[in-house]
């Protein structure tokens, strides 16, 4: 393929005269696309088709000569030889240079015009016998020399018409005297049509090649006079355009003089409204300062558009319109029972609020916090609270955001500048009390443009929330009378001034029982509407639900519990929709065909008491799980390893425990050389799950015990608690997550620090009656309780480590 860059090079040309060339019979042919090449005509041609450069490097291992040819199509890829003009020009190589593309970059000198009289070969590139085209001597008459001079003269004047010709052709063509080479050299510069251009080159005689020229110079002037014509009107058509313009603001400027001002309604109307917005003092008086401004200026000004929507935020922002509390405490509980199963302290809240605010009309809208993991219905919750009190509902969602200017908004001074999420809820509620939420609180971030957690600390602070500065509005505005409601995830990344200024009520996540009753009441008909179904249609049995919470989902919230009811329910929805006409039930059974193989299996229990392993319960993400802790000793120098991918935490709870059982020697009958001559390895299994925390400080020192004397430990106690030196048990979290874990893996007696004993209150009585839960004070209560027999009778021979027995891995990051 050749490609013109069409744009001719002129340097200086390698001048060969015709008469000395020997033109060889034979010569590759180079067919070129968009440009024709003249005799003594220099240009660049790019080339790119593989045959094309094959030609290229024929010539250059040659004589560097090869015949260029113009073809009809330039689209054509492979042209065949109808495809080509047959008079083209015989040219030399001058340089070659090969570009990264693949493609090659050639410089051209045109020699002399020739035919091509044959195709002698097509493949791996065209090789064509050409002839050479002698031209006749041209004349030398006045008529020929008329025609130079007119040439010249109409070369002049499309120059002076603005077309693009250059000064050195200009300078050559003044010394040229030859017909066929001036000719040449026009018809080589003009941009000619490709086919104008093959005629041209096609003609043989120089003085009718020169007519032919001076005749397309004529139609290029005729063609250049029209277009200078018709922009000399498109210009006339401006000035009258910009006349028209002086001369309306002339009548504007006449108008407001006579008091007859076009834009004085629309001011009017703007007017009306800032007073009818009952705005505070400061910002009506700020409004009309701003109106007084917009009335002087010309309405077209970039400035007026700026204060036109600064005024339309003002009069759309709810200064004084509030909605009335429904304060009807019966009505309110009524629906946060119908929108919410337990979450009882939550609702609890929500009705003590209601009963204040019904007492004292005056106090100050609370800051709530809803903690806890995904899908437990934090969201949810807020928009229950405003339908509750009958207020406007508005959520905005803080995660990712960065920028201080989302939450105080941008300065009026920056281009497209809006007030921040705050104002806009506001605008968007329409009054001056709604239920605010703060999503995602704990997923805010911070960068160089500012910290939005500390723009939110006056917004969330009763005492200066009164008072909100908006950078963009720049007034105070009134936010104590809203109810904010914010979410989070986990409490810790939240800023601790932040975190003081709101309540926080945590929601730790649902029991079995409780997520059964949640499916029954709102999952199961909320899906079955989602998916078209009727109840006549699919029948859940209570034990298929139950069968998809044990072993489908392990969530402290709901989300993946319905995701997976909604995929039972579509592939019902297809087979009804394909002509199934009975009830479909779905069964225990049945749920694992709709749902493949179970994704959670649970921890098998221990079938007898056995030495050095304890049931320890752990706090996840997702809920409690039971950890297995196993001890072991060997015969070696009295070291101490740790497996199992434990926390530096964790690691620390058990040197802590060896620390106890070294220092209480005598008590449990245990030689003090003992711990020269044996290495202990303690292991916790699931070894690829991370695993700390302090709570499990009892659990190591009753496995250490246990390896110690081969007292073995009960198969039926789970045991929770941190572990001080002095033989302390110590208080811990997530003691609802872990009792659930214990009653999940068939535990009898759930040991709990006494300081826990509190935390009882928020597990259902029915859980509790599921499992025995004591509460201690000292470890020696803990190890009567674990061992099968304490205190240990004397040590008479040592005895065989046991090996330790290989448990379920838990699927999620355990702290315990």
């Amino acid at each position: 393929m050749s490609k013109s860059s069409k744009e001719q090079k002129n340097s200086d040309p390698i001048i060969v005269a015709e008469e000395e060339l020997k033109l060889p019979e034979s010569l590759p042919l180079l067919p070129i696309r968009d440009v024709v090449v003249y005799p003594f005509m220099i240009i660049p041609l790019f080339v790119g088709r593989e045959m094309s450069i094959k030609a290229v490097d024929q010539a250059l291992s040659g004589d560097r000569m090869i015949m260029l040819a113009t073809q009809h199509d330039i689209g054509e890829e492979d042209p065949t030889p109808d495809k080509i003009y047959s008079v083209g020009t015989v040219a030399m190589i001058m340089r070659m240079l090969k570009l990264p593309d693949g493609r090659v970059k050639i410089l051209v000198q045109g020699l002399l015009k020739a035919r091509i009289t044959e195709f002698l070969e097509e493949i791996p590139f065209h090789t064509v016998r050409i002839e050479r085209l002698v031209e006749p001597a041209a004349p030398d008459t006045l008529e020929t020399e008329a025609l130079i001079r007119t040439v010249r003269e109409q070369l002049t004047k499309i120059s002076e018409l603005g077309k693009q010709i250059s000064p050195e052709v200009m300078a050559i063509l003044e010394n040229i005297s030859d017909p066929g080479s001036m000719a040449d050299l026009i018809a080589s510069n003009l941009g000619l049509k490709l086919a104008e251009a093959q005629m041209l080159l096609e003609i043989e005689d120089p003085v009718v090649r020169l007519t032919k020229v001076n005749e397309l110079l004529a139609r290029e002037h005729e063609m250049l006079s029209v277009q200078a014509q018709i922009q000399n009107a498109a210009r006339e058509e401006m000035g009258k355009n910009q006349k028209e313009y002086y001369l309306r603001e002339q009548m504007k400027a006449i108008q407001h003089e006579l008091g007859d001002n076009d834009g004085k309604e629309e001011l009017e109307e703007l007017r009306k409204s800032i007073e009818s917005a009952k705005m505070p003092e400061a910002a009506q008086k700020e409004a009309l300062k701003q109106l007084g401004r917009l009335e002087r200026m010309h309405g077209d000004s970039g400035e007026a558009g700026v204060i036109r929507t600064y005024l339309d935020w003002l009069i759309d922002i709810p200064w004084s319109k509030t909605t009335r509390d429904s304060l009807d405490i019966i009505r309110a509980k009524k629906i946060l029972d119908e929108d919410h199963s337990y979450l009882d302290k939550v609702k609890d809240r929500i009705l003590e609020f209601l009963a204040v605010r019904k007492l004292n009309k005056k106090m100050k809208g609370p800051i709530l916090c809803f903690v806890g993991p995904p899908g437990v219905g934090k969201t949810s919750l807020g928009k229950s609270i405003a339908r509750s009190l009958g207020r406007k509902f508005v959520r905005i969602s803080l995660g990712g955001v960065r920028d201080e200017a989302e939450i105080r908004g941008h300065r009026r001074t920056y281009l497209g500048a809006l007030p921040g999420r705050i104002i806009q809820g506001m605008k968007q509620a329409g009054s001056k009390n709604p239920v605010f939420m703060l999503d995602e609180l704990d997923k805010m971030g911070y960068d160089y443009k500012g910290d939005p957690s500390a723009a939110l600390l006056e917004v969330l602070d009763p005492q200066q929330n009164n008072s909100f500065s908006d950078h963009y509005v720049n007034i105070p505005f009134d936010l104590s009378n809203v109810l904010f409601v914010a979410t989070a995830n986990h409490s810790d990344p939240i800023p601790s001034a932040l975190y003081d200024r709101m309540e926080i009520i945590n929601i730790p996540g649902y029991t079995e029982e409780e997520k059964l009753e949640i499916a029954t009441r709102y999952l199961l008909p909320r899906q079955l509407k989602d998916n078209g179904l009727k109840s006549k249609q699919i029948l859940f049995e209570e034990e298929a639900v139950k069968e998809i919470i044990a072993k489908y989902t392990r969530e402290a919230g709901l989300r993946n519990l319905e995701r997976e009811i909604g995929n039972i329910c579509r592939k019902v929805a297809r087979k009804i929709a394909e002509g199934h006409k009975r009830q479909i039930k779905i069964t225990p059974a049945a749920v694992a065909t709709y749902l493949g193989a179970a994704k959670y299996l649970r921890d098998d229990e221990m079938e007898r008491n056995e030495v050095g392993v304890v049931n320890g319960l752990a706090w996840t993400s997702v809920g409690g799980e039971v950890l297995h802790i196993e001890a072991t000793t060997m015969q070696g120098k009295g070291g101490l390893t740790l497996t199992g991918q434990l926390g530096d935490v964790m690691k620390e709870s058990v040197q802590a425990a060896l620390a106890y059982i070294r220092s209480h020697a005598d008590e449990f009958r245990i030689a003090p050389e003992w711990f020269q001559d044996h290495e202990i390895h303690v292991h916790v299994p699931a070894g690829a799950v991370p695993k700390d925390g302090p709570s499990a400080g009892c659990a190591m020192v009753t496995a250490l015990v246990s390896v110690l004397t081969r007292i073995p430990v009960r198969k039926d106690v789970a045991m929770t608690g941190e572990f001080s030196l002095r033989g302390k048990v110590m208080p811990i979290g997530g003691l609802k997550e872990k009792i659930l874990a214990a009653v999940r893996a068939g535990m009898k007696t759930v040991i709990i620090p006494e300081q826990n004993k509190k935390d009882l209150e928020d597990i259902a009585k029915e859980m509790q009656k599921k499992v025995r839960i004591v509460p201690v004070r000292e470890i020696d209560e803990v190890l009567k309780l674990a061992l099968e027999k304490y205190p240990p009778p004397p040590q008479k021979a040592k005895a065989k480590a046991p090996t330790p027995k290989v448990v379920v891995r838990p699927s999620k990051e355990i702290s315990a």
